[in-house]
């Protein structure tokens, strides 16, 4: 029972920072596991990152490892990634997603809650 509203996203050169944000519209933030995905044109949604309620726990795939940085901030329910040094393979819909069941945490379907995405495109 969780709406979420995303926003950051936008066109950089390779190198750029960039923090998306991912704010609980309604309901609550407390119980969720939240999650990154993206989606680039012509090719199947990707795991990004995960987080778990606490914010203690967290998870990246190999291909972000090192350059993204995912937090939350309970208290306003809103999750956070922060992507540093962008290529432009990272060119993608960015999207977040809470976990309200049981399954992998890698996997899309065991997401109940997305956000709208916001489209990050990274020039040469």
């Amino acid at each position: 029972q969780v709406e979420l509203v995303e926003s950051g996203g936008g066109l950089v050169q390779a190198g750029d920072s960039l923090t998306l944000s991912c704010v609980a519209s309604s309901g609550t933030f407390k119980n969720y596991r939240i999650g990154w995905f993206r989606q680039a044109p012509g090719q199947e949604r990707e795991f990004v990152a995960t987080i778990n309620w606490f914010g203690d726990r967290k998870l990246y795939a190999e291909s972000v490892k090192g350059r993204f940085t995912i937090s939350r901030d309970n208290a306003k329910s809103t999750a956070f990634l922060q992507i540093d040094s962008l290529k432009p393979e990272d060119t993608a819909v960015y999207s977040c997603a809470a976990h309200a069941s049981s399954g992998s945490y890698y996997l899309p379907q065991s997401y109940d809650y997305w956000s709208q995405g916001t489209q990050v495109t990274v020039s040469s």
